[in-house]
């Protein structure tokens, strides 16, 4: 039986097939859950609706199924948890304040990108909208530079200790965006406490998303998991490998292929493998050895 001490969760958004890139995240994942003989939920992001794709969920699903990934529980929709993120926000109202300024004004201000390449904000709106500007976002007001919370510092299992300074690095960030949607450092915070993830394994694009949340985990008085963050998979110009950048499906016919293929690049060393359950076996095996202790 799985143990509740260990929840891990993977979490794609519907915005195409899985591919590689995701396949990664989900296998270190997937086994970092089974080596510690606890729980691995899948949860569908499709916060932002207008991104997904009809058909993407249920195709994940059922290519997760055919690699011989199999979540314990329900699949959980964020499409369906809009209650639960408004919930949250209304407890950190004194938090947070309506922003009516455009990414271009944003961008204009100057003070650079943060390291995840967004337009860090100036704080324009912090004391009230200028005249004439209407709400268009709404933001979480982080602690100035002085202040003792002001710098997030986490122990990640794969990256080591990581340092994040919220108001030079970030500014106040969007919890509701103009477009009406929640944003995703809110609705993952929520999701995760609610589903009692204990630890997040994903890709190291959201390495820099982490303070954010562990910021937000602090002001709802929710447990911070354990974070662990693998290498992202790239495409020959360097991209992070998605729809976008030209990712490929993952060949139905070929699981074992795409699943050693995701293996190497975590730098598991797992051989030919004669079928997905003999995967399994091997993989689970090399991550234990590498990671059962952290």
């Amino acid at each position: 039986m799985a143990s509740t001490d260990y929840i891990g969760r993977f979490a794609p958004s519907p915005t195409g097939p899985l591919h590689i890139g995701s396949l990664v995240a989900a296998m270190a994942s997937y086994l970092d859950a089974k080596v510690h003989h606890g729980q691995w939920l899948v949860r569908i992001e499709d916060i932002d609706e207008a991104r997904s794709v009809p058909g993407a969920a249920q195709s994940i699903l059922q290519c997760l199924a055919n690699l011989g990934m199999y979540w314990d529980g329900e699949v959980v929709w964020q499409s369906e948890r809009h209650a639960l993120y408004q919930a949250a926000f209304e407890r950190i109202n004194d938090f947070t304040y309506p922003c009516g300024c455009s990414r271009r004004e944003i961008a204009d201000s100057r003070l650079g990108t943060s390291s995840d390449g967004a337009a860090i904000y100036p704080g324009t709106c912090r004391n009230g909208l200028q005249a004439g500007k209407a709400a268009r976002a709404f933001r979480l007001r982080v602690p100035d530079a002085a202040h003792s919370d002001e710098t997030i510092t986490f122990e990640d299992r794969w990256a080591g200790l990581v340092a994040q300074h919220l108001a030079s690095e970030v500014g106040d960030f969007v919890l509701k965006r103009a477009d009406g949607f929640w944003a995703y450092q809110l609705a993952v915070v929520v999701d995760d406490a609610a589903q009692g993830v204990t630890h997040v394994v994903r890709g190291a694009d959201l390495l820099e998303s982490t303070a954010r949340q562990i910021y937000l985990q602090r002001l709802l008085k929710l447990s911070t998991p354990q974070y662990l963050h693998v290498p992202v998979v790239t495409n020959p110009a360097g991209e992070k490998l998605s729809k976008q950048t030209g990712a490929q499906a993952i060949d139905p016919g070929r699981p074992e292929q795409a699943l050693i293929e995701a293996a190497n690049f975590l730098g598991l060393s797992i051989g030919p493998a004669e079928s997905v359950d003999a995967f399994w076996r091997k993989a689970t095996s090399a991550w234990a050895h590498r990671f059962s202790d952290r």
